[in-house]
Parts: structure tokens; sequence; C-alpha cells
């Protein structure tokens, strides 16, 4: 084992967890608009094949 590998992280100075929270929020923030997405395009897939299947 590598001593990098085993050796202890150091802590982020202000700026750093500040700009490391940021990049976090708008990972977060992209997945939910994708999950979002996902929603909305399933529920209009479902209200599509319901008004098929009621027409047929």
């Amino acid at each position: 084992m590598r001593f990098d590998e085993i050796a202890p992280i150091k802590p982020l100075s202000p700026e750093q967890a500040r700009l490391k929270s940021m990049k976090d929020r708008v990972k977060r923030d992209q997945e939910a608009v994708k999950a979002e997405r996902a929603r909305q395009k399933i529920k209009t897939g479902q209200q599509q094949l319901a008004t098929t299947n009621s027409v047929s």
C-alpha cells in the first residue's frame, strides 16, 4: 500500500470548502432537474397510453 493511500486528508480552507459546497449543490440540482424531467416524461407517456386505451 502506498503512503498517499493512507495519508490523512488535510481539512479544506474556508474558501475551498465554500467552492466544494457550491460544486456539490450544482451536482445535486442537476440530478434533481434530470429526475424531474424523467418524472414528467413518464407522466405524459402514461396519459397518452390512457387516452389511447380509452379511445380503442
